[in-house]
């Protein structure tokens, strides 16, 4: 309830905050450096994919996409527990070398997605 609470409250914010036509954040990393940053792109990603246009959205920044899709079906999951009063879904307890292994594999996610914006965004 809570994480379903905390994203939709977001969603609203940046809804109300396009609505009132307020100014794009500023990325302080891309206009001090001229490189992106590593979520560049995932504010105008965010907007392709409620928009419905996915395509583009993973065009401005992948791991962006990823987690916006992840968040949608965790969503739908929350609510579905609320409202048909399913069990939840526990996560057992892992190992010290699996979670090594997710730490890695989230820091090599990060690090590609950064490759991806810096080849595909060159500096100004």
């Amino acid at each position: 309830m809570l994480w379903l609470s905390v994203s939709s409250g977001g969603l609203a914010l940046a809804a109300a905050w396009f609505a009132l036509k307020l100014p794009w954040p500023i990325c302080l990393y891309h206009a001090l450096t001229g490189h992106p940053c590593l979520t560049c792109g995932a504010t105008r990603s965010a907007v392709a994919f409620f928009h419905a246009h996915f395509f583009a959205a993973f065009q401005w920044n992948p791991l962006a996409f990823v987690f916006y899709c992840a968040l949608s079906i965790f969503n739908l999951y929350a609510l579905a527990v609320i409202v048909m009063h399913w069990p939840r879904l526990r996560i057992v307890r892992l190992t010290a070398g699996e979670k090594k292994f997710i730490r890695g594999s989230i820091i090599t996610l990060f690090a590609l997605n950064w490759v991806y914006l810096l080849m595909t965004n060159p500096p100004l």
